[in-house]
């Protein structure tokens, strides 16, 4: 092996002539299944008969083709080379006769460092109860047993408006924006950025004409928007009475309030886990300075298109016709997920990066948790997941995976989580943490929800784990397992 320049590497494989004689013997066995040739079956003429008919040389082709991607496979593995791209092989020796030379140049996984990891100050949304949020959570269960009242005033934010709506491009309809008396509430942000700064303003009876651009699609559109109604919504006073009224489990004003506080508290500390792992996966982003390979961004940006495809299959819908209605095409539809298998792509390298500065390994038990959590999940025995993987040389992949996860569960117990303001958010908290009396952590609770959401995200940027395992269970469950 010799290292290139350009995360590259190249090999030089050579197959002794005896070696290779049995991968000519295997072409020949399946030319002989390809030829008809009178006084033999299919499949059974000798070797020699075949020789005098189609001659060695297209056996040898045969072998070329079948039994070198095997041996650069083993070469591969032998130096334990982290393959990101299909490698450029040329034979240099052996096409015709003896022994079998060939190169191989590789494109690796590079390897970076990853500066100031430790230190990252990741914000996540605020798990703070205000007297803001309080109001505000009175104010949308108040409305909800309000009523609507005309107004003889031009539209404000929060209104209920009455349109009559039409949308053009080049004379043709849009389709899903052409309607008569649709109610909306002004501020919700539909249909485009402006739509609503277009209606603040208005009044009944006005005729609005404007261009701008419908969400969703990438070209602008000519709106004619009439507004036949004005409404606010009317709100009863909020007093124990109404309360007791209205909310049947609380007597007074007060109660209620920290019922509310509770909830929010709830809500909000939830909201703030989920943003964990995308929160922490830009912040992570951001640190690699190191250009995304564009193979790798290459691979995984096809898998997202795959799985895209497969979804709107699923809901029964052509993928086609609703690019046509967004005004979109392929190519655009695709170069969208861009950025996103882009930061994919510097996450992994990212997290293999904290991986080795903090010397995380993967043992004997790394692996028999992870085969018993697949066994689990696929409704399958740990033995033949275990199989599965060793059979198909995928379990360098998969500690690969183990030791991503191990960085990612490093980062979420040692950076700084903050809210929009900077206030430091607590760990134990956010993770749900609870210690024991010797001070030390004990549930974890939402942390290994947090840890697990994480662990599908990084087993997502490893396709060809998947990809290797493919078809290799016993199991009835086969598909399901290597998925």
């Amino acid at each position: 092996m010799e290292t290139l320049e350009g995360n590259k590497v190249k090999l030089y494989v050579e197959v002794d002539e005896a070696e290779f004689e049995h991968d000519i013997d295997r072409a020949f066995k399946l030319i002989a299944k390809e030829v008809n040739l009178p006084g033999f079956r299919a499949g059974k003429a000798p070797r020699k008969v075949l020789e005098a008919r189609v001659g060695v040389g297209v056996a040898r082709e045969q072998a070329l083709r079948d039994a070198v991607p095997q041996y650069l496979a083993k070469a591969v593995r032998e130096h334990e080379i982290d393959l990101i791209a299909t490698p450029e092989v040329e034979i240099t020796d052996g096409a015709e006769a003896g022994p079998v030379e060939f190169d191989a140049t590789c494109e690796v996984r590079p390897t970076i460092t990853l500066d100031g990891y430790a230190e990252m100050r990741v914000e996540l949304p605020s798990i703070t109860v205000s007297d803001d949020d309080i109001a505000a959570a009175r104010e949308a269960e108040l409305k909800r047993g309000g009523s609507l009242v005309d107004v003889d005033r031009p539209i404000r934010s929060g209104d209920f408006v009455t349109l009559d709506l039409a949308t053009t491009r080049d004379g043709e309809e849009l389709m899903g924006l052409n309607t008569e008396d649709w109610s909306y509430e002004v501020g919700q942000g539909w249909v485009t950025d402006d739509f609503d700064d277009q209606l603040i303003g208005a009044s009944v009876g006005d005729e609005l004409t404007f261009t701008s651009t419908p969400k969703g699609i990438d070209e602008p559109a000519d709106f004619v928007v009439k507004v036949t109604a004005v409404q606010e919504m009317a709100a009863p006073e909020l007093t124990d009475d109404w309360v007791s009224d209205n909310l049947g489990e609380f007597d007074t004003v007060e109660e209620w309030d920290a019922s509310l506080r509770e909830s929010l508290a709830e809500t909000k500390l939830n909201q703030a886990r989920q943003s964990v792992v995308r929160s922490l996966n830009e912040a992570l982003a951001a640190l690699v300075v190191d250009e995304a390979p564009e193979s790798m961004v290459d691979a995984d940006l096809n898998q997202r298109v795959q799985g895209t495809v497969q979804q709107f299959q699923a809901q029964g819908i052509d993928l086609g016709q609703w690019l046509g209605a967004t005004g979109q095409e392929p190519d655009q539809f695709i170069e969208s997920m861009r950025g996103a298998s882009v930061e994919a792509v510097k996450v992994d390298l990212a997290l293999r990066a904290v991986a080795d500065a903090e010397n995380l390994e993967v043992g004997p038990y790394d692996f028999d948790a992870e085969y018993a959590r697949m066994a689990m999940q696929y409704g399958q025995k740990a033995k033949d997941i275990r199989k599965a993987y060793e059979q198909n040389d995928a379990v360098p992949e998969l500690q690969a995976q183990i030791r991503k996860s191990k960085a990612f569960d490093w980062l979420i117990h040692h950076v700084e989580f903050v809210d929009p303001t900077g206030e430091v958010i607590d760990r134990d908290t956010l993770l749900g943490h609870t210690h024991d009396e010797d001070g030390g952590h004990g549930d974890h609770g939402a942390g290994q929800d947090v840890q697990a959401a994480a662990a599908a995200v990084i087993a997502a940027t490893d396709a060809e784990v998947a990809a290797s395992a493919s078809g290799t269970t016993e199991s009835d469950n086969e598909e399901e397992t290597t998925s």
